[in-house]
């Protein structure tokens, strides 16, 4: 399964991990994703929604 919010299509982004040295690895930044019962239209479903998707979204 992605790690896509359902809604708005909010996925993974990169960048890199900073060290004291200035030293630069490759990582990831995944979205804050739960499982939510959200108002879509006129029908109530569960859904993979990120934060802020849910507080506009919320049954």
């Amino acid at each position: 399964m992605a790690r896509v919010c359902e809604i708005c299509g909010k996925g993974v982004m990169t960048g890199y991990h900073v060290s004291h040295s200035n030293k630069r690895t490759k990582r990831k930044f995944y979205p804050n994703l739960h499982k939510a019962k959200v108002r879509i239209g006129s029908s109530v479903r569960v859904a993979r929604v990120c934060t802020k998707c849910y507080r506009r979204y919320k049954a």
